[in-house]
C-alpha cells in the first residue's frame, strides 16, 4: 500500500465527508494510488469548505480524529473552521525560517492575529522550532511593541509587510533604535516599493505563501530564485476550468495535498491563488518551486490586511440590512502600503437612521473588519467587491 493510498483510505474510513466526496466521483481509495491518481478527485475550494461546515458542523465531516486529539480550535473569516493538532511546528514553517536563516537564541516578534485565526500560534511555534524565542506581539499596541522589541534585543519579524512598515514608521516618530535585521513577509502582496525599503534598512526580505488550512506551501531562501515548496507536500499548478495540472511554467491555480492524517479537507485543495511551476526546479536537483503570487481566481475571496473576506460572507452579513439598501459593493484600496477597506451603499426609502454607521458596527462584530461606510447614487462594476489596490509599485 502506497503512502498516498494510506492516507487515502484512513480518510475514507474516518472523515465522512471524505467518504461522500469520493462517493460522489465514482471513486474508492483503491483508485488512488499515486499522486498522478490524485488528479482524479475533484478540487475542493473555501468557498465549498465554508458550506460544508455551515452544513455540517464544525469541519464539515472532514475531522479525521477526536477532538481530543486538537490542541486548539479556530475560527477564520468567512467563517472557516480550523482545528489544530498536537504537536510541533504544526503550520510547517520551521524550515522556512531555518532556510531564511533564522538562528537558535534570536528573538524575533510574531506581529500576526493570535485570537481565533491560527497564524500567530502557527508562526509562534515555527520560531521555537528553529531555535527561537518569541514576542508573542499580535496586532497593535506598537508602542509596547517597540518597547519589548528594544529590551529583548529583537532581530526577527514575522507578520505583514504593511505592519511591519507601520511598526517601522512609528518606531523613528518616538525614536526607538531596533536591532531588526531579517523579517519574514506573508498573508499578502510585498510591493517592490516596500521590499526596497525595508531593505534600504538593513533589513534582510524573507516572502513566504501558505494558507491557514495548509500552512506553509512556499518560501524565500537566501537565494532568492523562487517559492520553495516544502518537501512533505503535494503542490500542483492546475488548469482553473478543468482542474488538470498545466506544463511547467504555465499559471494556473495552486493546488495541494497535505500528508495531514488529522483532517481530510487538504487533499486536492485548491487556495484560489495562481501561480506557476518554475521549470528549472525539476531539472536542477533542488525542491520544486513556484514563481510567487500571481493573482487570484475571479470570484474567489479577496485577502484584506491579511484576511479573507470572502463574498457568500460578504452577501450573507449585508442580507440584514436587504430592506434598507438596493445595492452594495466593498471597495479594497491602499495607500502608503496599507489595505483599506469600505463598504458602498445605496440606501433604499426605507432606510432608517444611522444606517451607515449601523453596518460599520455590525461589521466589526460580524466579519471582524475595521471599515468605512459611504452612501452612493450607483454602484461602480459587477460583484460583491471590487478590488482597487495596485501591487506593481
Amino acid at each position: 500500500m502506497s503512502e498516498i493510498n494510506t492516507l487515502i483510505s484512513h480518510f475514507y474510513a474516518n472523515a465522512p465527508a471524505f467518504k461522500a466526496r469520493l462517493d460522489d466521483a465514482g471513486l474508492t481509495p483503491a483508485d488512488i494510488q499515486t499522486r498522478e491518481d490524485l488528479v482524479k478527485i475533484p478540487i475542493m475550494r473555501k468557498d465549498d469548505l465554508i458550506a460544508k461546515q455551515a452544513e455540517n458542523p464544525p469541519f464539515g465531516g472532514f475531522l479525521a480524529c477526536e477532538m481530543s486529539d486538537l490542541q486548539a480550535v479556530y475560527q477564520s473569516p468567512g467563517p472557516i473552521h480550523e482545528p489544530m493538532p498536537h504537536g510541533k511546528d504544526i503550520g510547517n514553517w520551521g524550515v522556512a525560517l531555518k532556510g531564511a536563516g533564522w538562528q537558535p537564541g534570536e528573538v524575533s516578534i510574531v506581529a500576526l492575529g493570535y485570537h481565533m485565526t491560527p497564524a500567530g500560534a502557527s508562526l509562534h511555534s515555527a520560531v521555537n522550532a528553529a531555535g527561537g524565542v518569541v514576542i508573542p506581539g499580535g496586532i497593535g499596541n506598537q508602542e509596547q511593541q517597540l518597547q519589548a522589541m528594544v529590551a529583548f534585543g529583537c532581530t526577527g519579524y514575522l507578520g505583514l509587510g504593511s505592519y511591519l512598515n507601520a511598526l517601522l514608521d512609528k518606531a523613528a516618530e518616538l525614536g526607538y533604535e531596533l536591532k531588526l535585521n531579517k523579517a519574514f513577509l506573508l498573508a499578502e502582496p510585498l510591493p517592490p516599493a516596500l521590499r526596497t525599503k525595508l531593505e534600504g534598512m538593513g533589513i534582510s526580505v524573507f516572502q513566504a505563501y501558505g494558507t491557514a488550512e495548509c500552512g506553509n506551501l512556499g518560501y524565500d531562501t537566501p537565494a532568492m530564485n523562487g517559492w520553495h515548496v516544502p518537501d512533505n507536500v503535494i503542490l500542483d499548478i492546475c488548469d482553473i476550468s478543468t482542474g488538470e495540472p498545466l506544463p511547467d511554467g504555465q499559471t494556473g491555480e495552486v493546488v495541494v495535498t497535505l500528508f495531514n492524517e488529522k483532517y481530510a479537507a487538504t487533499v486536492r485543495f485548491g487556495v484560489g491563488d495562481l501561480s506557476a511551476i518554475i521549470p528549472e526546479s525539476r531539472t536542477d536537483g533542488g525542491p520544486l518551486r513556484i514563481a510567487g503570487w500571481q493573482g487570484r481566481l475571479a470570484g474567489s475571496a479577496t485577502k484584506v490586511r491579511g484576511m479573507f473576506l470572502h463574498p457568500v460572507q460578504l452577501s450573507s452579513f449585508m442580507k440584514r440590512f436587504e430592506g434598507e439598501i438596493k445595492g452594495f459593493q466593498a471597495v479594497v484600496t491602499r495607500e502608503d502600503h496599507r489595505d483599506n477597506l469600505a463598504i458602498e451603499i445605496v440606501p433604499s426609502s426605507g432606510a432608517q437612521a444611522d444606517l451607515a454607521g449601523r453596518i460599520q458596527t455590525a461589521a466589526r462584530e460580524n466579519i471582524k473588519f475595521k471599515l468605512a461606510v459611504n452612501e452612493v447614487s450607483e454602484l461602480q462594476g459587477d460583484g460583491p467587491i471590487r478590488d482597487e489596490r495596485d501591487w506593481s509599485e
